[in-house]
Protein backbone atom coordinates (compact mmCIF):
# COMPACT_ATOMS: atom_id res chain seq x y z
CA UNK A 1 0.00 0.00 0.00
CA UNK A 2 1.53 3.25 -1.21
CA UNK A 3 1.10 6.33 -3.40
CA UNK A 4 3.53 9.28 -4.05
CA UNK A 5 6.84 8.76 -5.35
CA UNK A 6 8.29 8.11 -2.04
CA UNK A 7 6.26 4.68 -1.96
CA UNK A 8 8.07 3.35 -5.30
CA UNK A 9 11.65 2.34 -3.68
CA UNK A 10 9.08 0.22 -1.65
CA UNK A 11 7.58 -1.67 -3.52
CA UNK A 12 10.35 -1.65 -6.29
CA UNK A 13 12.45 -3.15 -3.35
CA UNK A 14 10.23 -5.90 -2.80
CA UNK A 15 10.10 -6.40 -6.23
CA UNK A 16 13.61 -6.83 -6.95
CA UNK A 17 14.31 -9.01 -3.65
CA UNK A 18 14.35 -12.95 -3.53
CA UNK A 19 10.62 -14.39 -3.54
CA UNK A 20 11.93 -17.29 -2.12
CA UNK A 21 13.52 -15.11 0.47
CA UNK A 22 11.25 -12.61 1.00
CA UNK A 23 8.27 -13.66 -0.20
CA UNK A 24 5.96 -12.14 -3.71
CA UNK A 25 4.07 -9.11 -4.31
CA UNK A 26 0.54 -10.80 -5.01
CA UNK A 27 -1.44 -6.80 -5.31
CA UNK A 28 -1.14 -3.25 -4.79
CA UNK A 29 -3.46 -0.75 -3.03
CA UNK A 30 -3.06 3.01 -3.88
CA UNK A 31 -5.37 5.91 -3.83
CA UNK A 32 -7.60 7.26 -6.57
CA UNK A 33 -6.42 9.03 -9.65
CA UNK A 34 -6.42 12.57 -8.98
CA UNK A 35 -6.39 15.67 -11.46
CA UNK A 36 -3.21 16.93 -12.05
CA UNK A 37 -1.19 19.75 -14.10
CA UNK A 38 -2.78 22.74 -15.89
CA UNK A 39 -5.34 20.91 -17.94
CA UNK A 40 -6.56 19.12 -14.34
CA UNK A 41 -6.50 15.67 -15.96
CA UNK A 42 -6.85 12.25 -13.98
CA UNK A 43 -3.12 10.88 -12.92
CA UNK A 44 -2.50 7.89 -11.58
CA UNK A 45 -0.31 7.48 -8.78
CA UNK A 46 3.38 7.17 -9.38
CA UNK A 47 2.72 3.63 -7.32
CA UNK A 48 0.01 3.06 -9.36
CA UNK A 49 2.45 3.10 -12.52
CA UNK A 50 4.80 0.91 -11.54
CA UNK A 51 2.43 -2.30 -10.42
CA UNK A 52 0.67 -1.65 -13.77
CA UNK A 53 4.70 -1.91 -15.34
CA UNK A 54 5.03 -4.82 -13.20
CA UNK A 55 1.65 -6.44 -14.42
CA UNK A 56 0.43 -6.34 -10.68
CA UNK A 57 -2.88 -6.23 -9.74
CA UNK A 58 -4.47 -2.24 -7.70
CA UNK A 59 -7.05 -1.52 -6.01
CA UNK A 60 -8.23 2.00 -5.54
CA UNK A 61 -10.86 2.56 -3.00
CA UNK A 62 -12.52 5.40 -2.26
CA UNK A 63 -13.24 4.33 0.84
CA UNK A 64 -11.04 1.85 3.02
CA UNK A 65 -14.14 0.21 4.42
CA UNK A 66 -15.96 -0.46 1.26
CA UNK A 67 -16.86 -3.96 0.69
CA UNK A 68 -15.70 -5.08 -2.30
CA UNK A 69 -12.50 -3.63 -1.46
CA UNK A 70 -12.15 -5.65 1.46
CA UNK A 71 -13.73 -8.76 -0.36
CA UNK A 72 -10.68 -8.13 -2.87
CA UNK A 73 -7.67 -7.73 -0.27
CA UNK A 74 -9.32 -11.58 1.63
CA UNK A 75 -9.38 -12.65 -1.86
CA UNK A 76 -5.22 -11.70 -2.22
CA UNK A 77 -4.86 -13.82 1.15
CA UNK A 78 -1.61 -11.56 1.99
CA UNK A 79 0.73 -12.51 4.83
CA UNK A 80 2.00 -8.84 5.39
CA UNK A 81 0.90 -6.07 4.15
CA UNK A 82 3.71 -3.34 3.70
CA UNK A 83 2.86 0.60 3.70
CA UNK A 84 4.45 3.03 2.82
CA UNK A 85 3.42 6.36 2.60
CA UNK A 86 -0.43 5.42 1.47
CA UNK A 87 -2.12 8.46 2.86
CA UNK A 88 -4.88 7.00 4.27
CA UNK A 89 -5.81 5.35 8.07
CA UNK A 90 -6.09 1.41 8.16
CA UNK A 91 -9.30 0.36 10.22
CA UNK A 92 -9.02 -2.45 12.62
CA UNK A 93 -10.54 -5.16 9.85
CA UNK A 94 -7.32 -4.14 7.64
CA UNK A 95 -4.81 -4.48 10.11
CA UNK A 96 -5.84 -7.77 11.50
CA UNK A 97 -5.89 -9.39 8.32
CA UNK A 98 -2.47 -10.15 7.42
CA UNK A 99 -0.70 -13.25 9.30
CA UNK A 100 2.32 -11.11 9.57
CA UNK A 101 0.65 -8.06 10.76
CA UNK A 102 1.01 -4.69 8.72
CA UNK A 103 4.03 -3.33 8.20
CA UNK A 104 4.93 1.04 7.88
CA UNK A 105 8.21 2.22 6.53
CA UNK A 106 8.02 5.56 8.02
CA UNK A 107 10.20 8.68 7.09
CA UNK A 108 11.41 9.49 10.97
CA UNK A 109 13.23 8.05 13.90
CA UNK A 110 10.56 7.00 16.44
CA UNK A 111 8.73 8.01 18.05
CA UNK A 112 9.48 11.70 17.02
CA UNK A 113 7.58 12.91 14.09
CA UNK A 114 4.56 10.97 14.04
CA UNK A 115 2.13 11.95 11.22
CA UNK A 116 1.92 12.52 7.40
CA UNK A 117 4.97 14.66 7.24
CA UNK A 118 8.13 13.89 9.31
CA UNK A 119 9.92 14.72 6.80
CA UNK A 120 9.37 18.45 6.33
CA UNK A 121 9.02 18.96 10.40
CA UNK A 122 12.18 17.62 11.04
CA UNK A 123 13.93 20.27 8.56
CA UNK A 124 11.64 23.04 9.58
CA UNK A 125 12.71 22.18 13.26
CA UNK A 126 16.13 22.26 12.92
CA UNK A 127 17.18 18.65 13.32
CA UNK A 128 20.34 17.27 12.16
CA UNK A 129 19.56 14.13 11.40
CA UNK A 130 16.40 11.88 10.71
CA UNK A 131 15.98 8.39 9.56
CA UNK A 132 13.25 5.60 8.64
CA UNK A 133 11.75 3.44 11.14
CA UNK A 134 10.16 -0.07 10.02
CA UNK A 135 7.16 -1.04 12.44
CA UNK A 136 4.35 -3.11 13.23
CA UNK A 137 1.34 -0.93 12.75
CA UNK A 138 -1.52 -0.42 15.40
CA UNK A 139 -5.16 1.43 15.09
CA UNK A 140 -2.84 4.09 16.50
CA UNK A 141 -1.30 7.12 14.43
CA UNK A 142 2.63 5.80 14.10
CA UNK A 143 2.04 4.18 17.69
CA UNK A 144 2.81 0.50 16.53
CA UNK A 145 6.06 -1.26 17.99
CA UNK A 146 9.36 -0.45 15.92
CA UNK A 147 10.93 -3.16 14.21
CA UNK A 148 14.07 -1.38 12.58
CA UNK A 149 15.53 1.73 12.44
CA UNK A 150 18.29 3.49 10.35
CA UNK A 151 19.31 6.98 10.68
CA UNK A 152 20.53 9.38 8.03
CA UNK A 153 22.01 13.10 8.49
CA UNK A 154 19.89 16.36 7.37
CA UNK A 155 22.76 18.54 5.28
CA UNK A 156 22.33 22.25 6.04
CA UNK A 157 21.29 22.66 2.27
CA UNK A 158 18.89 19.59 2.16
CA UNK A 159 15.37 20.50 1.21
CA UNK A 160 11.90 18.43 1.79
CA UNK A 161 12.36 16.95 -1.66
CA UNK A 162 16.60 16.46 -1.43
CA UNK A 163 16.05 14.49 2.09
CA UNK A 164 13.07 12.58 0.54
CA UNK A 165 15.17 11.16 -1.99
CA UNK A 166 17.70 10.39 -0.07
CA UNK A 167 15.21 8.39 2.81
CA UNK A 168 12.68 6.32 0.21
CA UNK A 169 15.28 4.14 -1.14
CA UNK A 170 16.90 3.58 2.32
CA UNK A 171 13.08 2.73 2.93
CA UNK A 172 12.79 -0.19 0.78
CA UNK A 173 16.09 -1.68 1.42
CA UNK A 174 14.81 -1.38 5.26
CA UNK A 175 11.17 -2.70 4.21
CA UNK A 176 13.24 -5.92 2.67
CA UNK A 177 15.35 -6.36 5.66
CA UNK A 178 12.35 -6.61 8.13
CA UNK A 179 10.23 -9.10 6.31
CA UNK A 180 13.26 -11.11 6.46
CA UNK A 181 13.73 -11.02 9.85
CA UNK A 182 10.34 -11.31 11.08
CA UNK A 183 10.00 -14.72 8.67
CA UNK A 184 13.18 -15.91 10.31
CA UNK A 185 11.79 -15.20 13.57
CA UNK A 186 15.36 -13.26 14.51
CA UNK A 187 13.67 -9.49 14.25
CA UNK A 188 11.62 -8.32 17.84
CA UNK A 189 9.44 -5.72 17.80
CA UNK A 190 10.56 -2.87 20.06
CA UNK A 191 7.59 -0.96 22.15
CA UNK A 192 7.89 3.08 21.59
CA UNK A 193 8.11 5.46 24.12
CA UNK A 194 5.30 7.18 23.90
CA UNK A 195 6.00 10.00 26.18
CA UNK A 196 9.05 11.28 23.86
CA UNK A 197 6.23 11.46 20.99
CA UNK A 198 6.61 14.49 18.73
CA UNK A 199 3.78 14.86 15.84
CA UNK A 200 4.55 16.02 12.07
CA UNK A 201 0.82 17.12 10.91
CA UNK A 202 -0.01 17.31 7.91
CA UNK A 203 0.93 20.51 5.70
CA UNK A 204 -1.00 23.03 4.67
CA UNK A 205 -0.84 25.94 1.95
CA UNK A 206 -0.62 28.38 4.74
CA UNK A 207 2.06 26.70 6.94
CA UNK A 208 3.94 28.27 3.91
CA UNK A 209 3.84 32.20 5.37
CA UNK A 210 6.70 33.28 5.58
CA UNK A 211 6.44 35.78 8.97
CA UNK A 212 9.59 38.09 8.58
CA UNK A 213 9.89 38.30 12.83
CA UNK A 214 11.26 35.01 12.98
CA UNK A 215 14.79 34.59 13.00
CA UNK A 216 16.59 34.10 10.00
CA UNK A 217 17.51 30.49 10.32
CA UNK A 218 14.03 29.25 11.34
CA UNK A 219 13.26 31.15 7.90
CA UNK A 220 15.91 29.25 6.03
CA UNK A 221 14.29 26.12 7.63
CA UNK A 222 11.00 26.47 6.72
CA UNK A 223 11.49 27.70 3.05
CA UNK A 224 13.95 24.69 3.09
CA UNK A 225 10.98 22.38 4.50
CA UNK A 226 8.39 23.17 2.49
CA UNK A 227 10.24 22.63 -0.93
CA UNK A 228 9.03 21.43 -2.89
CA UNK A 229 5.24 21.28 -1.39
CA UNK A 230 3.54 22.95 -0.44
CA UNK A 231 5.95 25.90 -0.70
CA UNK A 232 7.06 29.11 1.51
CA UNK A 233 5.84 32.32 0.13
CA UNK A 234 6.05 36.34 0.87
CA UNK A 235 4.51 39.27 -1.19
CA UNK A 236 6.48 41.99 -2.87
CA UNK A 237 3.63 44.48 -2.95
CA UNK A 238 0.27 42.49 -4.25
CA UNK A 239 2.92 40.26 -6.19
CA UNK A 240 2.97 36.58 -4.42
CA UNK A 241 6.46 34.84 -4.41
CA UNK A 242 7.34 31.41 -3.96
CA UNK A 243 10.84 31.56 -2.08
CA UNK A 244 12.60 28.29 -3.40
CA UNK A 245 16.06 29.16 -2.17
CA UNK A 246 18.17 30.99 0.46
CA UNK A 247 20.01 31.56 2.98
CA UNK A 248 20.33 33.01 6.76
CA UNK A 249 23.10 35.49 7.66
CA UNK A 250 23.84 36.50 10.71
CA UNK A 251 24.34 40.11 9.85
CA UNK A 252 21.04 42.29 9.79
CA UNK A 253 20.13 45.67 10.38
CA UNK A 254 18.50 46.76 14.14
CA UNK A 255 16.38 49.66 13.12
CA UNK A 256 14.85 47.42 9.59
CA UNK A 257 11.47 46.37 10.23
CA UNK A 258 11.42 42.78 9.37
CA UNK A 259 10.51 42.24 5.95
CA UNK A 260 12.70 45.34 4.19
CA UNK A 261 14.83 45.03 1.63
CA UNK A 262 18.15 45.95 2.39
CA UNK A 263 20.00 44.94 -0.02
CA UNK A 264 19.94 44.39 -3.80
CA UNK A 265 22.56 42.46 -5.59
CA UNK A 266 22.68 41.16 -8.97
CA UNK A 267 21.74 37.45 -6.94
CA UNK A 268 20.47 38.09 -4.11
CA UNK A 269 18.20 40.17 -1.85
CA UNK A 270 19.15 40.62 1.52
CA UNK A 271 15.89 41.12 3.86
CA UNK A 272 15.67 41.86 7.41
CA UNK A 273 13.97 39.02 9.91
CA UNK A 274 13.54 39.14 13.36
CA UNK A 275 17.27 38.16 13.85
CA UNK A 276 19.80 38.50 11.12
CA UNK A 277 18.82 38.72 7.21
CA UNK A 278 17.78 36.43 4.91
CA UNK A 279 19.19 36.21 1.50
CA UNK A 280 16.98 35.16 -1.25
CA UNK A 281 18.33 33.20 -3.68
CA UNK A 282 15.37 31.79 -6.11
CA UNK A 283 12.01 33.10 -6.26
CA UNK A 284 9.29 32.15 -8.06
CA UNK A 285 6.37 35.02 -8.98
CA UNK A 286 2.91 33.55 -9.17
CA UNK A 287 2.11 33.89 -12.89
CA UNK A 288 5.87 32.48 -13.80
CA UNK A 289 8.30 30.02 -13.24
CA UNK A 290 11.27 29.31 -10.99
CA UNK A 291 13.78 31.86 -11.17
CA UNK A 292 17.06 32.66 -9.90
CA UNK A 293 16.73 36.44 -8.11
CA UNK A 294 19.49 37.65 -11.33
CA UNK A 295 16.94 36.22 -13.92
CA UNK A 296 13.95 38.09 -12.01
CA UNK A 297 15.38 41.25 -11.55
CA UNK A 298 16.01 41.54 -15.23
CA UNK A 299 12.51 41.91 -15.71
CA UNK A 300 11.05 42.95 -12.81
CA UNK A 301 12.80 46.13 -10.78
CA UNK A 302 13.18 45.87 -6.98
CA UNK A 303 13.99 48.43 -4.50
CA UNK A 304 16.03 47.98 -1.46
CA UNK A 305 13.63 49.71 1.24
CA UNK A 306 10.82 47.99 -0.22
CA UNK A 307 9.25 45.96 2.69
CA UNK A 308 7.76 41.80 2.26
CA UNK A 309 4.79 41.06 3.91
CA UNK A 310 2.80 37.53 4.51
CA UNK A 311 -0.01 39.13 2.80
CA UNK A 312 -0.91 41.43 0.08
CA UNK A 313 -2.02 44.83 1.28
CA UNK A 314 -5.30 45.74 1.60
CA UNK A 315 -7.28 46.86 -1.03
CA UNK A 316 -8.27 50.65 -1.22
CA UNK A 317 -11.50 51.47 -0.16
CA UNK A 318 -14.31 52.37 -2.96
CA UNK A 319 -16.77 55.50 -1.78
CA UNK A 320 -19.61 55.89 -3.70
CA UNK A 321 -20.33 58.36 -5.80
CA UNK A 322 -21.46 62.04 -4.60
Amino acid sequence: MGTPEFAVPSLQALLDADPEIVGRVVGVVTQPDRPKGRGQQLAPPPIKVLAQQAGLPVLQPAKMKDPDFLDALRGWAPDVIAVTAFGRILPPVILDLPLMGCINVHGSLLPRYRGAAPIQWAIINGETETGITTMLMDPGLDTGPMLMRATVPIHPTDTAGDLAARLAPLGGRLLVETIVGLKNGTLSPTPQDHTQATLAPLLKKEDGMLDWKDDATALANRIRGLTPRPGAYTYHGEERWQIWRAQAASVGCAEAKPGTILEVTKDTLRIATGKGSLLIQEVQPASGKRLSVGQYLAGHPVAAGALLAPSPPPSPLLHPLQ
